[in-house]
C-alpha cells in the first residue's frame, strides 16, 4: 500500500517535470523564432545574401568610364492601401557615381496608415555592391489619409561590381520594393514632427 503511494507520488513529480520541460522548450523555440528574423536581415545586409543592398555613409570616390542600368520595381503587399510607383522607371549612370532617384506614393484610405519598406536587387549576386546612402526604406514610413509624397533614395554601385568574377559582366540590375503594413500608426497632430525628423536624416 505504502509502495503504491510512492509510485504514485513519483509518477505525478515526473509528469510535473514533463510538462516543465515541454513548456520550457516551447518558449525557448519561440525566444528563438523571434530573434531568427532580425538576425537574418542583419547576415544579409552584411554579406549581400539575398540580393540585400549595402547602406553606407559616404559616397564613392572611383567612378568608372562605364554605364550599368538600374531598372526600378515598387510593390504594396495586401493591407496596406497605397499607391507606390518610381518617378523613373530606369536610369543608367556611370558605375561608383552617385545618384538620387524618387519614388511617389500615395494613400488611398481615409485614415493614418504606416508602412515599412523591404527590398532587393536582382540578379541577387549584385546585392553586396548596391550601396544606399539615403533611403527612405531606413525607417517606417506613416502618411495621413489621401496623403501623397516623394521619397528619395540616394545611391551608387560599387565600381569592384566590375572586377569580381561573378558580376563582371552584369549590364543591368533591378532595385525592387515592397511595402508592408504596419501597426501603431501615429495620429496626424502628433505625426508632424516625427516625419520632419525622419526627412531630416535621409
Amino acid at each position: 500500500m505504502g509502495e503504491a503511494k510512492k509510485s504514485a507520488g513519483t509518477g505525478g513529480r515526473n509528469n510535473g517535470l514533463v510538462v516543465a520541460m515541454c513548456l520550457s522548450f516551447v518558449v525557448g523555440m519561440s525566444a528563438m523564432c523571434a530573434a531568427a528574423v532580425p538576425l537574418y536581415r542583419m547576415f544579409c545586409q552584411v554579406t549581400g545574401y539575398n540580393g540585400t543592398t549595402q547602406r553606407t555613409e559616404q559616397v564613392s570616390n572611383v567612378i568608372l568610364d562605364k554605364q550599368i542600368q538600374v531598372s526600378f520595381d515598387a510593390n504594396v503587399a495586401p493591407g496596406l492601401p497605397w499607391d507606390f510607383k518610381p518617378i523613373q522607371k530606369s536610369v543608367n549612370p556611370r558605375i561608383g557615381e552617385t545618384i538620387e532617384v524618387k519614388f511617389l506614393i500615395e494613400n488611398k484610405s481615409d485614415k493614418m496608415e504606416r508602412g515599412q519598406a523591404i527590398f532587393n536587387v536582382t540578379p541577387l549576386e549584385a546585392g553586396v555592391y548596391f550601396n544606399k546612402v539615403q533611403c527612405f526604406c531606413f525607417n517606417e514610413t506613416d502618411l495621413a489619409p489621401g496623403e501623397k509624397r516623394e521619397m528619395p533614395v540616394v545611391f551608387y554601385v560599387d565600381p569592384e561590381i566590375a572586377k569580381a568574377v561573378e558580376t563582371k559582366s552584369i549590364s543591368a540590375l533591378t532595385l525592387s520594393y515592397t511595402y508592408y503594413p504596419r501597426d501603431g500608426a501615429k495620429p496626424v497632430a502628433s505625426n508632424e514632427g516625427a516625419v520632419q525628423a525622419a526627412e531630416k536624416k535621409l
